[in-house]
C-alpha cells in the first residue's frame, strides 16, 4: 500500500521490483484464478499467495510490515468464511472493513494528536509533525474512498467485474495517490540531522 512510499524514501531496502511484485501477485494469481475457476478456488488462491507473499517478505526482510500484515490477517479470516459458508459476501466485504479501519485507526490517531504513519514510516521519510498530520489525514481519507468504491462495486455489479475492480482498480488508484504525495511530502521533509518539529498545523 505504501509500496511507492517505501520505494522513494529507503532505496537501499529490498530490490523494489521484487516488494512490487509480493504485492501484486497474489492479486494477480487471484485475478486469473476467478477467470478460470471461479471466486472460490480464486479466494483459496488468494489465501496461499498471501501466505506465500508474507513469508518471503520475512525472510529478506526479518520483520512484517504492518499494513500488509493485517490486510493478510483479514484475508485468512474473510477467506476462509467465504469457502467455509460457501458464500462469496465475505471475501467482497473484506476491503471495505480493512480500509474502513485503517481510516479510524488513522483518524483516531489524530484525535488523540498522534500520527500513526509517522510511527510506521518516520525512520524512512523523517518529516515535520505538521507533515505527518496532512499526510495521515490523506490517507485516511483515501481509505474511505476505497471503502465507498467497493461497496458501490460490488453491490452493483457482477462477481467478475468485482474482481477486476479490485485488481485493476484499487491497486493503480492507490499507487496513483502515493505518487501524488510525493509533493507535500518533499515540501515536509526535515533537513538532515533534525528529527522534530517545532511548528503547529
Amino acid at each position: 500500500m505504501f509500496a511507492m512510499s517505501k520505494i522513494v524514501s529507503n532505496p537501499s531496502a529490498v530490490n523494489p521490483i521484487l516488494k512490487l511484485a509480493l504485492e501484486i501477485g497474489p492479486l494477480a494469481l487471484f485475478f486469473l484464478t476467478n477467470a478460470r475457476a471461479g471466486l472460490f478456488w480464486a479466494t483459496g488462491v488468494f489465501m496461499v499467495a498471501i501466505i506465500f507473499s508474507l513469508s518471503i517478505t520475512w525472510l529478506l526482510e526479518r520483520r512484517l510490515p504492518t499494513l500488509p500484515l493485517v490486510t493478510g490477517i483479514f484475508v485468512l479470516i474473510f477467506g476462509g468464511l467465504t469457502l467455509y459458508l460457501q458464500d462469496e459476501l465475505f471475501i467482497k466485504l473484506k476491503p471495505t472493513i480493512v480500509n474502513t479501519l485503517f481510516a479510524v485507526i488513522l483518524l483516531t490517531g489524530l484525535l488523540w494528536g498522534k500520527s500513526f504513519l509517522k510511527s510506521l514510516m518516520g525512520t524512512m521519510f523523517p518529516m515535520t509533525d505538521q507533515g505527518w498530520r496532512v499526510l495521515t489525514l490523506r490517507w485516511a481519507m483515501f481509505f474511505v474512498v476505497l471503502a465507498i468504491l467497493n461497496e458501490i462495486v460490488w453491490r452493483n455489479t457482477s462477481t467478475d467485474t468485482w474482481v477486476s475492480f479490485k485488481v485493476f482498480g484499487i491497486m493503480p488508484l492507490t499507487i496513483l495517490f502515493s505518487i501524488l504525495q510525493l509533493p507535500a511530502m518533499n515540501r515536509h521533509r526535515l533537513p538532515e540531522g533534525k528529527s522534530e518539529d517545532k511548528g503547529g498545523l
